[in-house]
């Protein structure tokens, strides 16, 4: 992500692992399976006559960018093709959009500006077109592909983000083609990078500020849950702020030899009884007013009694240790189980792991990569670091903060504290505001929250200058669909989809100028 540490390049382990790239870029008919064209080319309507009705279907549209194959291995991704794709589809709107290129070949920004009615500070809507990499032995379908099976669309990008960037755009040409005029500027960036990478959203905003200058940003965040049937909205969540991003890296030593003669002096071993030790192990529970709020709404919006009442233990806990016992609970009884221990304490997640380079040899160094996310005003990032090194003090490991290139920890430290210290977004704004009122009116009978969203954004160059952000995947999700981001068989429900883009279309009316 652009606001934290740099990735470790791993192309040739995603590669032994089976995530090739192969380059499909094409129009895609609705309905219809994707059909492999030159890279660049979309079945577009002709020039300057509004959207082409396919791309105010959100469902055909996302499609379309899922055809191509914007994978990024941990320096950055090929958006080129996706981008002259998108710049067709505005500009057939009339929306006169650009490509910025990075110094990385075929590795670009775009934007486009619908020009408002007013002077007044714009609306900038961030959604990055690359994408993590696939496996694609372990997908069901090609992941490029956009199949359309039993109610879901599946694709790498489908959930994120190119299903965001999809609701969002078609939402905004469906008013574009009704000839609506905005109360102020509404910029549409479709940026790289923000899967790792050099010239991410900071790269954007030290070199072009003045086209990305925005008074509210609107990205990925929130989720809109179910209720346990899976399909009835529950929460409507917008989030105000992002979890701490860092890495900590465990390294251990041991005598290297001829493998013939194994030893007890084992680095991979010893690493090994180091995990083991962190597998189970959980950060203390921290509530703050942020996830106090979410928590609460859950509660409300809930209709599982049991889970209700653990959530409102939760709440009501006076001691660390009554904190624990229901945070337990409200995991084991939630339908979301992972997305709500996430936001319950720092986590720590196993990612990637090194150690050895020859059959014959026992290595003398094995190293393992642990990503952590910290909850904003809980736990300090320091003091979880510190909660590691004692409990691996007997393991003959070592513990280190992966900072940037040449800061120490103690600068490092501190980076992450400022972090850990910012406010989370105004909750007094028109965007959310808007973001509200969009909810109230496409979910009724859901309850609407602010939140904190587990993972991170490209926010931070807009944030970091007192610009609120905030952030929504607008489709109802179910646990499975949510546990697939990031992993295999993405997908996302179509009626989920067109429901979100109808949120999106409510939201943006509310910029509309009478």
């Amino acid at each position: 992500m652009p606001d934290s540490p740099p990735a470790v390049t791993r192309r040739a382990f995603l590669h032994r692992t089976g995530a090739g790239a192969v380059l499909l870029a094409g129009g895609v008919l609705a309905g219809g399976t994707a059909a492999a064209a030159p890279a660049g080319r979309s079945a577009l309507a002709g020039p300057a006559r509004g959207p082409a009705p396919a791309d105010l279907d959100p469902l055909a549209l996302l499609r379309k960018m899922l055809s191509f194959d914007t994978q990024n291995f941990g320096e950055g991704g090929a958006t080129r093709a996706h981008a002259e794709m998108l710049k067709a589809v505005w500009e057939a709107a009339g929306v006169p959009a650009q490509i910025v290129p990075t110094p990385k070949k075929d590795n670009v920004h775009l934007i486009a500006r619908i020009e408002g009615a007013t002077a007044a500070p714009p609306l900038l809507l961030l959604g990055h077109s690359d994408v993590v990499p696939v496996e694609r032995d372990k997908w069901s379908v090609d992941p490029f592909a956009g199949i359309v099976r039993d109610g879901e669309v599946y694709g790498r990008g489908a959930l994120d983000m190119k299903g965001a960037n999809s609701a969002n755009i078609s939402a905004l040409l469906r008013h574009v083609k009704e000839g609506a005029r905005f109360d102020r500027d509404i910029i549409v960036l479709t940026d790289c990078d923000e899967e790792a990478g050099q010239y991410g959203s900071h790269w954007l905003a030290e070199h072009h500020w003045d086209k990305i200058n925005a008074g509210m940003v609107l990205t990925e965040g929130g989720w809109f849950l179910a209720q346990k049937d899976r399909r009835t909205p529950m929460l409507i969540t917008v989030t105000r702020q992002d979890k701490v991003y860092f890495n900590l890296d465990l390294a251990a030593g041991g005598t290297a030899t001829h493998s013939s003669k194994p030893n007890p002096d084992s680095a991979i071993a010893r690493l090994s009884r180091a995990v083991a030790d962190l597998d189970t192990w959980l950060a203390p529970v921290a509530l703050t007013p942020v996830t106090r709020e979410y928590f609460g709404a859950l509660a409300k919006a809930t209709d599982d009694r049991p889970f209700e009442r653990a959530l409102r233990l939760l709440l009501s806990a006076r001691s660390q240790q009554a904190r624990e016992r229901a945070a337990a609970l409200v995991v084991r009884r939630s339908s979301y189980p992972w997305l709500h221990q996430a936001l319950l304490r720092t986590t720590h997640a196993f990612v990637i792991e090194d150690a050895g380079y020859k059959e014959n040899v026992i290595p003398s160094k094995a190293t393992l990569r642990l990503n952590c996310r910290g909850v904003p005003g809980g736990q300090r990032p320091r003091d979880f670091l510190a909660a590691i090194r004692r409990r691996l003090a007997d393991r003959e490991v070592t513990v280190a903060l992966a900072g940037n290139p040449g800061e120490s920890e103690e600068d490092a430290l501190k980076r992450l504290d400022e972090t850990w210290a910012k406010a989370p977004s105004s909750l007094d704004s028109p965007l959310f505001r808007a973001i509200g009122a969009a909810a109230a009116e496409t979910y009724p009978d859901a309850v609407f929250a602010p939140a904190l969203f587990e993972a991170g954004t490209s926010l931070s160059p807009w944030t970091s200058k007192g610009v609120p952000g905030y952030g929504v995947y607008p489709y109802v999700v179910d646990n499975d669909q949510l546990i697939a981001m990031h992993g295999n068989d993405e997908r996302i429900a179509v009626e989920a989809l067109k429901q979100g883009t109808e949120f999106m279309y409510r939201l943006f009316g509310r910029f509309r100028a009478g």
